[in-house]
């Protein structure tokens, strides 16, 4: 373990330099610990907790978060679990809302405060994982003597963050361990392990959000789920953070209503041919939901027999 004084006087000599803080992300986030924060590196800090009440408060707050993340923790902690580590989830403040732990190393969590309804902001505790990637909004490392205090040295921890329906941030999954032989390696294949599990949840709460829409998956090679609601106009209704930033949408392009095949650019007709396709594509809906059946398929459409197969022949739906 790095030698706790050495590690006090080397944040300060770090923080204090403008041009590390610039170049670096862990040292502009100790840069914040001292300057937004007031912390000292060499303080004996846990984490805040929340009161009962407090607690009850931000799970209800969190609760279509925490339903659609249960889950995912179960699967994650399953692959995990055995190598000595531990997970939480937190809301967008960095409290931790869920946590899963083997029995057998609950006493080091608890010790250091990894623990529900513990607070993990940079404002709390320093760098952390939480609290860091929370503040940068993107996944982060952060190994042993990253932490900014140095009673935190001794934790490794990656941690990626969560983004709700908007594409705002709402929330992170962290995994941490206390074991000396977490290697670079080691936490980098955790960090992909909590990246997708991070990108699951947040599809996930996409799909609960627009559950009456369409859900298309946009083409990108992007971190994050890249998925837009599109509505039976062909109207996008939503898009994650991913896909609006491949697409250049917002809030408000998206409430002024683009049909989704403008923006993928699939291949149309001229707009004289637009009209015919949808309808073409409306009767050939009908006519599969009533399995070919055209006196069922007239009825559905409220039409007769006859007018049903003159569209049929106009439109050249066989």
């Amino acid at each position: 373990m790095p030698a706790v004084r050495d590690h006090t006087e080397y944040v300060y000599q770090v923080a204090h330099q403008s041009s590390a803080a610039a170049s670096s992300p862990v040292a502009a986030s100790w840069r914040r610990c001292m300057t937004l924060h007031g912390l000292a590196p060499e303080e004996r800090r846990t984490p805040l907790r929340l009161s009962d009440s407090e607690f009850r408060s931000a799970r209800q707050r969190s609760a279509e978060l925490i339903a659609e993340a249960g889950g995912e923790l179960d699967r994650l902690f399953a692959t995990v679990g055995k190598a000595g580590c531990c997970l939480l989830l937190t809301d967008d403040k960095g409290v931790a809302l869920e946590r899963r732990g083997a029995v057998g190393d609950d006493a080091d969590f608890r010790g250091v405060g990894l623990w529900s309804a513990t607070v993990w902001s940079e404002a709390s505790v320093g760098t952390n994982g939480i609290g860091t990637a929370i503040a940068d909004e993107r996944a982060v490392i952060i190994q042993r003597d990253q932490h900014f205090l140095s009673s935190n040295i001794g934790l490794s921890c990656t941690t990626a963050p969560i983004r709700d329906h908007l594409g705002r941030l709402a929330a992170a999954i962290d995994i941490s361990t206390c074991r000396d032989d977490a290697s670079e390696i080691t936490l980098s294949l955790l960090s992909q392990a909590v990246r997708d599990a991070a990108g699951r949840i947040e599809a996930g709460l996409f799909r609960r959000a627009f559950a009456g829409s369409r859900i298309v998956l946009v083409p990108v090679d992007r971190a994050g789920p890249a998925l837009l609601a599109v509505d039976r106009g062909d109207l996008v209704q939503g898009a994650t953070r991913a896909a609006r930033q491949w697409l250049g949408l917002d809030d408000k392009s998206i409430a002024s209503g683009i049909p989704a095949s403008d923006l993928l650019k699939e291949g149309t007709s001229d707009d004289g041919a637009e009209l015919p396709d949808a309808e073409r594509a409306a009767l050939r809906r009908v006519l599969s939901r009533a399995n070919g059946n055209v006196s069922m398929a007239a009825e559905l459409l409220g039409i007769s027999r006859a007018t049903l197969y003159r569209k049929m022949k106009r439109l050249s739906v066989n």
